[in-house]
């Protein structure tokens, strides 16, 4: 095999540095990844600018403008009532030991969001603080 001569690179490594590479070197010697080539150039760590953003050359118009006041909304109370919580709290519980069944077909809820949906409709039928079943609308007559 004939040696090819390596190019000096322009950049001067101390002592120090070189141990710093021999010591990363012998651990990646143990790791089961192929060894890596070592590249002699230095890439150049340059940022690139931002574009320029663009200044607008005349100032707007003035206008006057009615200023109006939204009104401050009122602090909204708890969708759920605690009551409401504790329901869902015991069905979910029922379901992670795997005694929670659906209502038709009688198989087990596997699901999360399935358990939740159970919980809640079983607060309303107790007269729970829960807000109406968005899926479920009344038929106009």
């Amino acid at each position: 095999m004939a040696k090819t001569p390596r190019r000096k690179s322009s950049v001067k490594k101390s002592g120090a540095k070189k141990a710093g590479a021999r010591r990363s070197v012998a651990k990646k010697a143990g790791t089961k990844k192929s060894p890596a080539k070592k590249s002699t150039t230095k890439k150049s760590s340059t940022k690139k600018s931002a574009p320029a953003r663009k200044t607008a050359t005349a100032p707007r118009p003035a206008t006057t403008r009615k200023k109006t006041t939204t009104p401050k909304k009122k602090s909204s109370a708890r969708k759920y009532g605690p009551k409401a919580s504790r329901k869902v709290g015991t069905v979910m519980d029922e379901m992670k030991h795997g005694k929670l069944r659906s209502g038709g077909s009688g198989k087990k809820v596997a699901s999360r969001k399935q358990a939740i949906a159970i919980g809640l409709s079983e607060a309303r039928r107790s007269a729970a603080k829960v807000p109406p079943n968005p899926n479920s609308r009344k038929k106009k007559s």
